[in-house]
């Protein structure tokens, strides 16, 4: 896990969680926030268009909102760094080189040394 320095990720029960489920948890250089800049540029979009603009009443309520705007970010908006489409239109494009996610299925045996079957 990577994140900044920001007191909500150097928590005690952060820390804890971490240590528990021995997650690896890195941090970046403080002041530099470009070394993790897509979750930067992400987490900005969410508290700027979701958390900054509403005032949640409960779990189930903040849920909601949260999953609505979920949706939107990956169903409806399209996004310039994705030529305008959205990213749930780009994670549906054919890769070229590999087998379709939809054929491709992890291996418990490792076949071949490969990890993949079709």
């Amino acid at each position: 896990m990577v994140s900044d320095n920001g007191t909500e990720l150097t928590s005690s029960a952060i820390l804890r969680w971490s240590q528990e489920r021995r997650v690896k948890w890195h941090y970046i250089v403080p002041g530099k926030p470009m070394q993790n800049g897509f979750v930067e540029s992400f987490n900005g979009r969410l508290r700027d268009e979701c958390l900054n603009e509403t005032l949640f009443t409960s779990l189930p309520h903040a849920r909601f909102v949260l999953d609505a705007w979920r949706h939107d970010y990956n169903h409806v908006r399209p996004h310039s760094k994705l030529g305008g489409r959205t990213p749930a239109e780009k994670a549906g494009e054919p890769v070229w080189g590999h087998a379709p996610r939809q054929v491709a299925i992890t291996s418990s045996n490792h076949h071949e040394g490969t990890g993949l079957y079709l």
